[in-house]
């Protein structure tokens, strides 16, 4: 592979390490010189030819605007916003300088791509600032909603705009994707309403709820801009919100805030690789901390690169030189990772010990909570061992490779149950030895007692023993993964006994015959089970009849 450098590279090194631009510097570099520098430099091979920069990302050369805000200010295109929200919104940010000056001074490592971006699109640089009111310019941003990069992508959008998200890369974050999607996306939404702010809205709350809110004015009658939709705070917020960060562009000083400089020329060039190389690694031969590299390569989520993914590396000018330099005299190995496929279900630490790693470098890189055990097929990142080889991940594993979880729980059998007597429901629980939360929640109730003859579902560990106390009456059992293993057993609550009658002063059994004039009442019409019935009468025929009912026959 070749390093290749326009002579703009040389130039702008200096332009980087200086204190700020200065008027002299607009003037664009001498031809002769671009030249011969450049032919120099194509000569130069990388030892490991590992690395090749894109000539596209240092081609660009300076404007007539020695300064970014400048250039952002000439591509305003949107009529200006005018109302309170747009004041309230001033205000606020004026109220914050300190935070003004954190989102502005980060934002000086993408403004620049994103404006030639829209330049080339020939779409207002108004949009540059969008990141702005989406993320303070923070490609690490994650909301609530699981919206994800600068540009604040939920992951079906990203996946409907080509932006992958899989094991190793999360493209809602990269620099590069994220904002070609975004900049297709908002393009999109113009074309559909054929409005900036129609569009932003849409951008912000859809495209299908803005369609509706428009449909309900015009069956109204009533206007179909921006202002006279019925939408969201947030939605009604946010064109005024870009609106106030234009106003602090467009004259930063009227409200007591001041913008960094920021030169017009590229911060960053593109490098790719055809090896695996750890994040730690790159960032060193960078001559970058890593924090500073993975701001401007914030889609890698692993600790390594892999070069099957033909990934895209930023890398500022000078730190590019550096990196092209100590590649060549690096002997150390690139890559310290590889990974491990689970063929079994396992609980992390018990697979950590197995394979012969750190049980929390194991969970730590990979992301694995704890309580959670790995299902058959995931792929593990794990530190190569010393008699691992030094192939690369492949292309296949790049791909496909998934990390797939589940809670670690004891496996169970489920188990159906006819209550027959009236009780709590902790007594039931307390009996299976379970919580009452989670009796409620498999029976979808929150009723703290149970009555006779109703059904109740628990779920316990195989292989544990069940309570054979007088009790409820087990119906079924269902092993988790099996089918569904009939029981017969019947428990009575309490052995059939006699009472004292105190009226009669005569012992009685604790079955009772219920007089055909009772059975008609209410509170009389639940039938016993049958094999009950059956055994009463059965008993009630052979047992000895007493004094009182041998008066009553005759």
């Amino acid at each position: 592979m070749r390093f290749i450098f326009s002579a703009l590279v040389v130039l702008m090194l200096a332009a980087c390490a200086s204190q700020g631009p200065t008027a002299s510097q607009s003037a664009s570099p001498d031809p002769n010189t671009q030249q011969v520098v450049a032919d120099t430099l194509r000569k130069t091979a990388s030892a490991k030819e590992t690395i090749d920069v894109d000539n596209g990302s240092v081609d660009q050369l300076t404007s007539a605007d020695t300064d970014l805000w400048a250039r952002i200010r000439r591509g305003f295109q949107m009529p200006d916003l005018q109302s309170d929200l747009v004041d309230m919104q001033v205000n606020w940010y004026a109220q914050r300088p300190a935070y003004v000056a954190r989102m502005t001074e980060r934002s000086q490592k993408y403004l620049y791509h994103i404006v030639e971006e829209l330049e080339a699109r020939h779409m207002p640089t108004e949009l540059a600032l969008l990141p702005f009111i989406e993320s303070a310019y923070n490609p690490q941003a994650l909301s609530v909603a699981k919206a994800a990069g600068m540009w604040q992508f939920v992951p079906g959008t990203g996946r409907t705009y080509n932006l992958k998200q899989n094991m190793w890369q999360d493209e809602r974050r990269d620099v590069l994707a994220s904002t070609s999607a975004a900049l297709d996306y908002l393009s999109r939404l113009h074309d559909m309403f054929g409005d900036w702010y129609l569009a932003l809205a849409a951008y912000n709350w859809g495209e299908g709820n803005v369609q509706r809110a428009i449909a309900r004015n015009q069956a109204a009658g009533l206007p179909t801009d921006y202002q006279s939709l019925r939408m969201p705070n947030e939605t009604r917020n946010y064109v005024p919100k870009l609106q106030a960060v234009k106003n602090i562009v467009t004259n930063p000083q009227q409200y007591g805030l001041a913008l960094p400089s920021i030169p017009n020329h590229p911060y960053f060039v593109t490098v790719t690789t055809s090896h695996d190389m750890d994040v730690d690694v790159a960032a060193k031969l960078a001559n970058m901390s890593t924090d500073e590299f993975r701001s401007l390569n914030p889609s890698f989520k692993k600790p390594v690169i892999l070069g099957a993914t033909q990934p895209q590396i930023l890398l500022p000018f000078d730190n590019a030189s550096a990196f092209e330099h100590n590649l060549k005299a690096y002997k150390g190995q690139l890559s310290s990772w590889t990974t491990y496929t689970v063929t079994e279900r396992a609980r992390p630490v018990a697979l950590a010990e197995k394979i012969g790693v750190d049980a929390d470098t194991l969970m730590s890189v990979n992301k694995i909570p704890a309580g959670m055990r790995l299902k058959p097929g995931s792929t593990l990142v794990v530190p190569r061992s010393g008699g691992d080889d030094d192939e690369d991940i492949s292309a296949d594993v790049a791909e496909s490779a998934v990390l797939a979880m589940e809670p670690d729980v004891p496996d169970t059998r489920k188990m159906l149950i006819r209550v027959r007597r009236k009780q709590s429901m902790a007594a039931v629980a307390s009996r299976y030895g379970v919580s009452v939360s989670q009796l409620q929640a498999w029976n979808r109730t929150h009723r703290t007692l149970v009555g006779p003859g109703q059904v109740l579902v628990l779920h316990v560990p195989v292989g544990k023993s069940m309570p054979s106390e007088p009790g409820p009456e087990k119906l079924a059992t269902t092993v988790q993964g099996g089918g569904v293993e009939k029981v017969s057993a019947s428990v009575p609550d309490k052995p059939a006994g006699s009472r004292y009658d105190k009226k009669h002063g005569h012992a009685r059994t604790g079955v009772v015959k219920v007089s055909a004039a009772a059975k008609k009442t209410p509170a009389a019409s639940t039938k016993a089970p049958a094999s009950v019935s059956s055994k009463a009468s059965k008993s009630a025929a052979s047992r000895p009849k007493t004094a009182g009912e041998a008066r009553k026959r005759k």
